[in-house]
């Protein structure tokens, strides 16, 4: 027969199992032979307190969105709806980029965006530039087509007898992929939405899609440079040629010409004259 417990120990064992209770240890059992004592009153209970933060533990890490491989036809843009007026469309322009805000719609803004490139030059282009995505140059700067492509660029807009300030730039992503990879559809999809949102404010009447990528998700289906080029394709209620980008032209420079005959298609549909040339 087991001795009852004194008063004293009793004491001393619960305060015991209080302290293992603070520390974590709740569950204690009296052994199945162990008889109820009537005159043990109830374990002393701590007061409920709520837990302390741990400064050390790591915040939830961002939940990516999940990538598609469908690629998604673009929406018509109604042209024959009422435009917005010239001297309004910059401001509609800066709430398209408001409403972006510090996008983090896709994968691109987890892996290393510095700055979103939204776009840039006269919201009242005839004339609008789509390329791919921006690159070192542009993601440090915020502003499309300022790195060497940008330059070769600027050259090629010369040449049709314009400059930069009289066409519109932008770029099918608007944050740099990494080690400029190609955008994956998931991205390109999530981002044109706003893309088509500027071209339906800019109203142009001639895009050159700049490379596959562009071309790709202007016109909906991919295909090869050589079968798109040298025609206008419909596009969204305007028209669209396709070129090559300024960067490939960089890798082979053999194809400067082939895109000069890209461009002067583009000059006869907008009516373009190329400057003359001065006499030195």
């Amino acid at each position: 027969m087991k001795t009852p417990l004194s008063p004293e120990l009793r004491q001393q064992l619960a305060t015991l199992l209080a302290y293992c209770r603070e520390m974590g240890g709740v569950d204690f059992y009296r052994g199945e032979h162990d008889p109820p004592t009537s005159d043990a009153g109830p374990f002393p209970s701590l007061p409920q307190q709520n837990p302390t933060p741990n400064p050390l533990t790591p915040e939830p890490l961002p939940i990516m969105p999940v990538k598609s491989s469908l690629l998604v036809a673009p929406t018509a843009i109604d042209f024959s709806s009422p435009a917005i007026a010239p001297q309004a469309r910059a401001a509609a322009l800066e709430a398209i980029r408001r409403e972006i805000g510090d996008c983090t719609r896709c994968q691109l803004a987890f892996e290393g965006r510095h700055k979103i490139v939204f776009g840039d030059g006269d919201p009242n282009a005839e004339l609008l530039f789509v390329g791919e995505g921006p690159g070192a140059d542009e993601d440090e700067q915020g502003v499309p087509f300022v790195g060497r492509a940008g330059q070769l660029l600027n050259n090629m807009i010369t040449a049709m007898g314009l400059d930069r300030q009289r066409v519109y730039i932008a770029n099918i992503v608007k944050c740099r992929p990494p080690k400029n990879r190609v955008p994956d559809p998931a991205e390109a999809n999530t981002c044109t939405q706003f893309l088509l949102r500027q071209i339906g404010v800019v109203r142009p009447k001639l895009i050159v899609a700049l490379g596959a990528t562009a071309a790709t998700y202007l016109l909906g289906s991919k295909a090869a440079l050589s079968v798109l080029r040298g025609k206008v394709h419909d596009c969204m209620g305007t028209k669209l040629i396709v070129t090559y980008h300024p960067a490939y032209l960089l890798r082979d420079p053999r194809q400067k010409a082939e895109t000069w005959k890209d461009l002067q298609l583009a000059m006869k549909f907008l009516n373009l004259a190329p400057p003359k040339r001065t006499e030195g």
